[in-house]
Formats: structure tokens, C-alpha cells, sequence
């Protein structure tokens, strides 16, 4: 299959193929405005010494592999992390946000161990480690290939889709193309045009944002429990969305609203306040 070839079969695919599909310049901004909006937030993390907070000592819970995923040309950095002390009885498939790389999320995937359920989180290419650059239908690429390897290292466990932020975008995009025991959307948001506005985009500007991840359509196609968390102090995108979201589900998605709980959170300081539900949904 050539390069034009390839581009189209994913352009047929894509929920926002059409009328409405992205232009050349879309696509352009976009990778330059996620390349450098998230080398700006892991390197603030970093400076602040956010990036390790909420681990504990590694090897007390879990057990821990990295690999090296291909997806397309590319090959994505992964951690997968497995309960020690019992089999788990769950996986899912974690798709980080915008400003993280695998290493923020280890806190979360040795909690998630601690508690039964194995993980998988990868780097979008362009991320981290990961080679490549970062564009839209890549991570939809990369979430897939990424599902498919979770598969071969828990090939008897039901595996969940779990976004968070804009792994939202990338899950909701995506739950079609895999075989996914259940969808969870952590701090989403509606559509990519929605989030950049509620971030500060003014409206004026809306036509230079991608009009991608639009997740109506999905959600009301897609027939796997969902689950929607979110944060209520979450100053970034409003419960508003959350409530949203669940209304496109068909049936209605479980909305889960968690107190004094801001949009980072969640990763960075993980506790069962907010991972909690999220580890009961998965072992259902």
C-alpha cells in the first residue's frame, strides 16, 4: 500500500472525514502547537517535581516491563505494569493527556496494580521516546497498535479503554477499531474545537483548531459500558461536558463526580478517592 493509499484508508475511517475533515494547515498547526504545549508541561513538571509524586517504592505491589510497540513507522515507549502478589483481574489500556509521558503515570498504573489490575500507558508518537511526530490519526494509529499489544501481554484478561483528557479524543476515536471491554473518560471534554476554547482559545479563533474528536458520533454508536469520571473542581473543561458526554451514550453512560478533585490531579497525586471507582468498574 503507498503512502496516498494508506492516508485515505485512514481518512475513511476517521469521524471526521467529509465536509467537515481538517485541512493541510489544521494538521500543520496541530502538530506544532501539541509538540510544543507539551514539551512546555512535562518540563514544568519536572522543574517542580510533580512528575514523581504519588509513587511509592517500585517492586512493593507490581510487576513492571517496557516495550517498544510499533505502530505504523513508528515505535512507541510503553510501560506495562501487572499485579505481583495474585493474577489480575483486569487490563486497561491507558491514553495520557496532552502535557504527560509514561513515567507521570506510573504512580497511577502501581495503583491500579496494588489493587488487581494490570496496565498499559504508552507515548503518542513524537512523545517521550516514541519516534515519529505528533499528529491526530497517528495517536488513533498508536492507540490501536497499543491495544494490540496489551492483548498479547494479558491475553486473557477483558481489557478497558481508559482517556484521560486528551486521551479522551484518542479513545472515543478509537473504540470502534478495538476490541475493548468497556470505554472510561476521564476530565473529557466534547470535541477538540470545545477543549481548545474552554483552555482559552478565543472563538474568533475556533476555525484555526482541528475539527477533530468530535465525540457525539461515536458515543451514540457505541453499545460498551462507558464511564465517565470527573473531577468537580476541574477548571478546564466544566462537569457540563461530563453531563454531556454521558447523554450522547447509548444506553446512558455511569457518570462519576469526584470532590476537590482539579484536572491534574488525578495523575499526579493518584488516590482511590478518584481510582477507586475506576478499579471497582474494572473488575466487574
Amino acid at each position: 500500500m503507498t503512502r496516498e493509499s494508506e492516508r485515505r484508508a485512514r481518512t475513511s475511517e476517521s469521524p471526521v472525514a467529509g465536509e467537515r475533515a481538517p485541512k493541510r494547515a489544521h494538521s500543520v498547526g496541530f502538530s506544532i502547537a501539541i509538540a510544543c504545549i507539551s514539551r512546555f508541561l512535562i518540563l514544568r513538571d519536572r522543574a517542580l517535581g510533580w512528575t514523581k509524586r504519588g509513587r511509592v517504592p517500585a517492586g512493593i505491589h507490581e510487576r513492571t516491563s517496557r516495550h517498544a510497540v510499533p505502530s505504523a513507522a513508528h515505535h512507541l515507549d510503553a510501560v506495562f505494569v501487572e499485579p505481583a502478589a495474585a493474577p489480575a483481574r483486569g487490563a486497561v489500556l491507558l491514553c495520557h493527556g496532552i502535557g504527560e509521558t509514561v513515567e507521570q503515570w506510573f504512580g497511577v498504573q502501581q495503583l491500579l496494580a496494588a489493587h488487581g489490575v494490570a496496565s498499559l500507558v504508552f507515548d503518542y508518537s513524537g512523545y517521550g521516546k516514541s519516534t515519529g511526530r505528533p499528529h491526530w490519526e497517528q495517536f488513533e494509529l498508536d492507540a490501536i497498535a497499543a491495544f494490540a499489544a496489551l492483548k498479547d501481554l494479558a491475553p486473557t484478561l477483558p481489557i478497558s479503554l481508559l482517556g484521560f483528557s486528551l486521551g479522551c479524543g484518542v479513545a472515543t476515536a478509537t473504540v470502534h477499531r478495538v476490541a475493548a471491554h468497556s470505554l472510561i473518560l476521564c476530565e473529557a471534554f466534547t470535541s477538540f474545537r470545545h477543549a481548545a476554547t474552554s483552555a482559552g482559545i478565543p472563538l474568533q479563533l475556533e476555525r484555526f483548531v482541528p475539527p477533530i474528536w468530535d465525540a457525539q458520533p461515536p458515543l451514540a454508536q457505541c453499545k460498551l459500558p462507558v464511564l465517565i469520571v470527573h473531577g468537580e473542581k476541574d477548571r478546564l473543561f466544566p462537569i457540563a461536558m461530563a453531563r454531556k458526554l454521558a447523554g450522547w451514550c447509548e444506553p446512558q453512560a455511569e457518570v462519576v463526580l469526584i470532590p476537590n478533585t482539579t484536572h491534574n490531579q488525578p495523575f499526579r497525586k493518584p488516590h482511590l478517592s478518584y481510582w477507586g471507582p475506576i478499579i471497582e468498574w474494572l473488575g466487574r
